[in-house]
């Protein structure tokens, strides 16, 4: 005889995920009155010591300095010990975003005239540009790239993973 099989549990809508919304929408409202928007919030860490990473922009577009990061970690820190939504001991982390990812059409339009690191398997796999136009909205976004001195039109679709790129 074989045994008893195992036995797994599955529930549907945990709560833990409509925690991670509730957390963001936290993060973002708090972010938003220090004229700051949210690039990236990223939980990692341990049950016991959860790591919440949080990446930041300026509104005014000028660089996220150290003073920025601590001034936002003090204000995101009271908020968040306050909501309950996070337990005791906690590591939280503020940055500035780095390596810029860009998801959205509106996030494209804010770069454009700046230098993109793409990958775009299906046109040309991985590669960097001059981003020079945005048309249209997400889900039907085409960018519009210069690279080696030739347009290329990519829907935005299309593109797996792109990033500012920098260059010097």
């Amino acid at each position: 005889m074989w045994g008893m099989l195992p036995t797994f549990f599955y529930s549907f809508g945990l709560p833990r995920f409509r925690v991670n919304e509730t957390l963001e929408s936290v993060v973002r409202a708090e972010l938003g009155t220090a004229e700051f928007d949210l690039v990236e919030l990223r939980l990692a860490g341990s049950r016991t010591q959860p790591l919440f990473e949080v990446r930041i922009e300026r509104r005014d577009g000028n660089a996220v300095t150290v003073d920025d990061c601590a001034r936002v970690s003090r204000v995101l820190e009271a908020r968040l010990d306050e909501s309950g939504l996070v337990p005791e001991q906690y590591v939280l982390q503020v940055s500035s975003p780095g390596d810029r990812p860009l998801r959205s059409a509106a996030e494209w339009r804010r770069f454009v005239g700046r230098w993109v690191a793409v990958l775009a398997p299906e046109h040309g796999g991985r590669f960097e540009a001059r981003l020079l136009q945005v048309e249209g909205e997400d889900g039907v976004a085409l960018v519009t790239l210069e690279q080696d001195g030739r347009s290329r039109h990519i829907p935005l679709a299309a593109v797996k993973e792109a990033r500012l790129a920098f260059r010097i």
